[in-house]
């Protein structure tokens, strides 16, 4: 794979995790969090196309396609796992005694 390949790669999954950020909004931590997640999925996606044998979408030597696929499933998926643990920090049950915590 090419530096230009790579380059366009990292770009295209950093436009991913940036405007997955931009529609579901958030700290600047969760801007992180979909960075990593836009990059793990992306790269992954490309990985797992090319060892599948899948050229959905290939552009030279970037399974663009299936580093789509792989990037918003990570992306969904991160979101809502990441979601969860919030909600229940947010709102804390209660004690025995019926009194919140």
């Amino acid at each position: 794979m090419t530096l230009p390949t790579i380059l366009f790669g990292i770009l295209l999954s950093s436009a991913y995790g940036a405007g997955y950020h931009v529609w579901r909004g958030g700290s600047i931590r969760r801007l992180t969090l979909f960075l990593v997640l836009g990059w793990a999925g992306f790269w992954g996606g490309d990985t797992l196309g090319w060892s599948m044998g899948w050229d959905f979408g290939a552009v030279g030597n970037l399974n663009v396609g299936m580093g789509t696929l792989g990037a918003a499933a990570f992306l969904l998926i991160g979101d809502f796992v990441s979601r969860i643990g919030w909600r229940e920090q947010k709102n804390p049950p209660p004690d025995r005694r019926g009194t919140l915590r």
